[in-house]
C-alpha cells in the first residue's frame, strides 16, 4: 500500500508540473519565435533604409562593409539587390554577386514595395528566419534587401528553457517523492501492525495485538475490533486444544473398561453368544481407534509450523524397510523404483506418516504374491501403487472425506486414514490425488514442493504431527475407507 500511495502523489505532482510546465514551454518557445521574428524584421527595416540611401548617393563600395559588420555583430545574412535584383552585395564571403533574383518570390514582392517576414529553409537544408524588405524612399523603389537568421540560435534557446524546466521538474518530483514516502510510511504504519498481527494469529498466537490508541478513527475502531476478535479466537483455540489434549486421556480410561467388562463376560454367556461377544468387543475397539483419529485431527488443524526441507529418498528407503517384514508375512512384495528425488518440502514427521498410511492402506488390500510399488518422479513426486482391486471414480471422489468408507468394505478402518494423510500433505505446500493404477490396482500420487521451491504457509507442528497416527496396529495406522 506504500507503493501505491506514493505513486499515486507522484502521478498528482507529475499531472500538476505537466499541467504548468508544458503550457509555460510552449508560450515561452511562441514568444522567443515571436521575438526573433520581430526583431529580424526591425533589423531589416534599419539596414534597407541604409543601403537604399548608399544606393540613391551611389556609394555602392560601401555595401559589403554595412553588411558584413551586421553579419558579423549577428549571426544573420544580408543580401542587397538593386530595383532590377541583381545582388549588389552578400554578407557570406562564399556568396555570388551580380547575379539576379529577380525571379524569388520575396525579391519580387519587395520590389513591389511588398515586405515579406517568414521562416524558410536555406540552401544547406536549415530553419531560417528571413525578412525581405524594400529599399525605397515614398514609393521610389531603388533596390531589396534580404535577411535571414539562423532558427539554431532561437532553438537552443527554446531547448535551454525546456531542459530547465525538466530539471526544475525533477527536483521537485524528488522532493515530493521524499515527502510522500514519509507520508505514505506514517499512514500505513498502523496496517503494517495490523498485518504483523494479523501474521501471528494465523500462526496460532497473537503477541502485539495492535493498539487501539494510535492512527486514524477508522484504524483504532478496526484495531479493536480485531484485538476483540482475536482474543475470542484465541480462547476458543485454547479451549479446543485443551479438548484434544484431555479427551484422549479421558475417553481412553471408560473405553478400556468396557473391553475388559465385556470380556469378563465370556465364562458366563452361552457358546452361542461369544461370537457377538467378540463383535461388540472389535466395535469397542474400533471405537476408540476412530477418538484417537478425531483428536489427531483436531489437534492437525489447530496448530502450525514451517516446512522443512526432508531427503525423500532415505524416508522412502527407511519405511519401505521397516514395512517389508510384515508385507512378507503376507507374501506382498515393497519395491522402490525411479530416479532418486531429492530433498522435499514437508512439516517435521509428516512424511514418514504419509508413506505409513499409505502403504498399510495399499498392504490391506494387496492379494498374496503382489507387490506394493514406491515409484519416485522427479520434481518431488511420489506414486505407491497397489495391484489390489481399486477404487470407483466415485468412490475416488470421496476417498478423503471423513468417516467415508468405500462401499463393499469389510475392514475395521476409521475412514480417518486419508483425511490426515491429505491434511499432513497439505500443511507440507503439496497435493494428493488418486487415480487406478495401470491393470488393476490403485495409484496414490503425492507431489511435494522439490527443495528450489519456495515452502508454501505452515499448518502443524512437529509434536502433532507425532501424535497424530491413528492408534492400533501398524497395518490398521489409516483405513481406506
Amino acid at each position: 500500500m506504500t507503493r501505491r500511495l506514493l505513486l499515486s502523489y507522484l502521478a498528482l505532482a507529475l499531472l500538476v508540473l505537466a499541467g504548468l510546465e508544458i503550457p509555460f514551454g510552449c508560450i515561452y518557445a511562441r514568444g522567443e519565435t515571436a521575438r526573433a521574428s520581430q526583431n529580424v524584421e526591425r533589423d531589416a527595416v534599419m539596414l534597407a533604409e541604409v543601403t537604399e540611401e548608399d544606393i540613391e548617393k551611389g556609394n555602392l563600395d560601401e555595401l559589403p562593409e554595412v553588411v558584413g559588420d551586421y553579419a558579423a555583430r549577428t549571426g544573420g545574412r544580408v543580401v542587397v539587390t538593386d530595383k532590377h535584383g541583381i545582388v549588389l552585395a552578400d554578407s557570406d564571403p562564399a556568396g555570388p554577386t551580380g547575379i539576379s533574383l529577380a525571379a524569388q518570390p520575396d525579391i519580387v514582392r519587395a520590389l513591389n514595395n511588398q515586405p515579406t517576414v517568414t521562416t524558410t529553409t536555406d540552401s544547406a537544408g536549415n530553419d531560417v528566419l528571413s525578412a525581405t524588405m524594400p529599399g525605397s524612399s515614398g514609393t521610389t523603389i531603388r533596390g531589396a534587401l534580404r535577411l535571414t537568421y539562423p532558427m539554431a540560435e532561437v532553438s537552443a534557446r527554446v531547448h535551454r528553457i525546456w531542459g530547465a524546466l525538466a530539471l526544475a521538474g525533477g527536483c521537485v518530483l524528488a522532493a515530493v517523492a521524499l515527502v510522500a514516502f514519509s507520508l505514505a510510511r506514517w499512514i500505513t504504519r498502523p496496517l503494517r501492525v495490523m498485518e504483523a498481527a494479523t501474521t501471528q494469529l494465523a500462526d496460532g498466537h497473537l503477541a502485539n495485538p495492535p493498539d487501539a490508541t494510535a492512527g486514524p478513527p477508522e484504524l483504532r475502531s478496526l484495531a479493536a475490533s480485531f484485538t476483540r476478535t482475536a482474543t475470542r479466537l484465541q480462547h476458543l483455540l485454547k479451549a479446543q486444544q485443551a479438548f484434544a489434549s484431555e479427551a484422549s486421556h479421558q475417553l481412553k480410561t471408560p473405553l478400556t473398561a468396557l473391553r475388559l467388562r465385556l470380556e469378563n463376560f465370556e465364562p458366563y454367556l452361552d457358546p452361542r453368544a461369544h461370537g457377538s461377544l467378540e463383535e461388540a468387543v472389535g466395535e469397542v475397539e474400533r471405537l476408540g481407534r476412530m477418538v484417537q483419529g478425531l483428536l489427531a485431527l483436531a489437534r492437525l488443524e489447530n496448530t502450525a509450523t514451517t516446512p522443512e526441507p526432508v531427503d525423500l529418498d532415505a524416508v522412502l528407503a527407511d519405511r519401505a524397510a521397516m514395512w517389508e517384514p510384515l508385507a512378507a508375512e503376507q507374501y506382498v512384495a515393497i519395491d522402490i523404483a525411479g530416479p532418486p528425488a531429492g530433498h522435499v518440502w514437508a512439516i517435521p514427521g509428516a512424511l514418514e506418516q504419509i508413506i505409513d498410511n499409505l502403504v498399510a492402506n495399499a498392504l490391506r488390500v494387496s492379494p498374496p504374491s503382489t507387490t506394493i510399488t514406491l515409484h519416485r518422479v522427479p520434481g518431488g513426486e511420489l506414486h505407491i501403487v497397489d495391484q489390489g482391486p481399486g477404487m470407483s471414480e466415485a468412490d475416488r471422489e470421496r476417498a478423503f472425506d471423513r468417516f467415508w468408507r468405500a462401499s463393499g468394505s469389510h475392514h475395521d478402518g476409521t475412514g480417518l486414514g486419508l483425511p490426515i494423510v491429505r491434511h499432513l500433505v497439505d500443511a507440507s505446500g503439496g497435493a494428493i490425488t488418486l487415480h487406478p493404477a495401470p491393470g488393476a490396482g490403485l495409484d496414490a500420487r503425492i507431489r511435494l514442493r522439490p527443495l528450489t521451491a519456495r515452502p508454501r504457509s505452515p499448518r502443524s507442528t512437529p509434536e502433532e504431527v507425532r501424535s497424530s497416527r491413528v492408534p492400533g496396529r501398524r497395518t490398521q495406522a489409516a483405513g481406506r475407507r
